[in-house]
């Protein structure tokens, strides 16, 4: 653990203000679920809380099928990092923080594909994929964007990979729901 030396003094409803640049350098939003945690020392730890994180096992699976029924690298995230890869290309890009570009495709909403736009959208901070084609849906729960399932190529996006991705979002976001 780093000391940040930041104290906070907990006020009269029990709550502690997380520093801004804390916030910042987290990724931190407003309304962002945190997860709490103790030890045995008396230390309490604040985690963020991914509800698509939760699901990582799964989404390494559901990657990989998506992948190989395809043959395009297929890839999960949350609203902060690539929860799971699989496929060409993967290399270097589980557990790496999003781009901002892909950050707001998420807090848009909307789905994206190359078939309607131009460029592909940069997914991984530090991490620069050679495809050239590419579609992003949101998965959406309760009117919350957690995350969006990717699937990038070489070859033009087919109406078919389109219908896979929004599948596959849709799926998760249903068992998030429950």
């Amino acid at each position: 653990m780093k000391a940040t030396g930041i104290v906070r003094r907990i006020d009269e409803l029990g709550r502690i203000v997380v520093p801004k640049e804390i916030r910042r350098t987290l990724r931190i939003r407003e309304g962002d679920p945190l997860e709490v945690y103790t030890d045995r020392e008396g230390e309490i730890i604040l985690k963020k809380y991914s509800p698509v994180g939760e699901l990582s096992n799964f989404a390494t699976q559901y990657t990989k099928v998506l992948s190989e029924m395809t043959g395009r690298l297929a890839c999960i995230c949350d609203k902060d990092h690539i929860i799971a890869a699989f496929g060409s290309g993967k290399k270097g890009l589980e557990n790496q923080p999003i781009t901002q570009k892909m950050e707001s495709v998420i807090e848009q909403r909307k789905d994206y594909s190359t078939r309607e736009q131009v460029s592909v959208v940069p997914i991984a901070e530090g991490v620069t994929t050679e495809h050239t084609s590419q579609v992003i849906s949101v998965v959406n729960v309760h009117g919350d964007a957690l995350g969006a399932v990717i699937l990038l190529g070489d070859e033009a996006m087919t109406e078919m990979d389109e219908t896979l991705v929004k599948t596959t979002a849709e799926f998760l976001g249903s068992i998030l729901q429950e």
